[in-house]
């Protein structure tokens, strides 16, 4: 009988003791979520945290000031606020082609636009796989790289953009949420080659001029520095959009 009443008693304080240990969780968990979310439940804080997020914009890398000036220098023509907005409508329209499995909308991009977007939906298709993009908002585009090389200028533009984009098969969510909005980065490279034939030769641009025959040694120039000739770039005299991707999205 002894022995019981010590095994009682034994098993009492164990269990005070785990309640203890209990409480002293909870409290500090609870503690912890009003310090982080300003709520109870941790569970409710991660929820609010999860939906602040999905409206907060992502913050790209903005060189645009820096950047700006020195594709004017080669480029006087060049508009900054045009090709934003074109690249902006790109990156808009790619995606929905990829949602609707349909070029439809693509007919005036160029074609490395249409052959990556084209591949996503063949790609797709394949898999079996609806993959969707939905309301999809544009909040910022910078300049985030400006490179000559080979014959080539390409910038590289960084947009904030805001999505819903999940991918689904026979009704089963394969990634993505449907409800939830994602704040994302994309990268989308608009590319003016001035010599196609050299664009992918090591030696540079490659151009003289077509008066007094003077080494034209810098992208975008329009006349010879030598004899102030008119300079007419070869081949593809245009900017155009090339190639876009996801740089990162923030999610909880």
């Amino acid at each position: 009988m002894k022995g019981f009443i010590t095994f009682g008693i034994i098993l009492l304080c164990i269990v005070l003791v785990l309640a203890g240990i209990v409480i002293y969780v909870k409290n500090k968990v609870r503690k912890f979520s009003r310090q982080m979310f300003g709520t109870d439940s941790l569970t409710e804080g991660w929820k609010r945290q999860e939906e602040e997020l999905s409206m907060t914009p992502a913050s790209v890398s903005g060189m645009t000031r820096i950047l700006e000036p020195q594709i004017q220098r080669d480029f006087p023509e060049f508009n900054w606020v045009q090709f934003k907005n074109k690249a902006e409508e790109a990156l808009r329209l790619s995606l929905l082609a990829i949602s609707m499995h349909s070029m439809e909308q693509m007919s005036d991009m160029s074609d490395a636009l249409k052959e990556q977007v084209q591949g996503r939906i063949l790609e797709n298709e394949a898999s079996g796989a609806r993959e969707v993009y939905d309301r999809i908002r544009i909040h910022q585009t910078e300049i985030a790289k400006y490179e000559k090389k080979n014959g080539r200028c390409i910038i590289t533009l960084q947009s904030a953009v805001e999505h819903i984009h999940y991918k689904e098969k026979e009704g089963r969510l394969l990634s993505g949420r449907k409800e939830l909005l994602e704040q994302t980065k994309y990268n989308t490279e608009l590319m003016y080659i001035q010599d196609e034939n050299r664009a992918n030769e090591n030696h540079g641009v490659g151009l003289t001029c077509p008066n007094c025959g003077a080494p034209i040694k810098t992208l975008g120039v329009k006349r010879c520095e030598y004899c102030g000739s008119e300079v007419v770039p070869i081949n593809m005299q245009v900017w155009s959009l090339q190639h876009f991707y996801e740089v990162t999205y923030q999610k909880v």
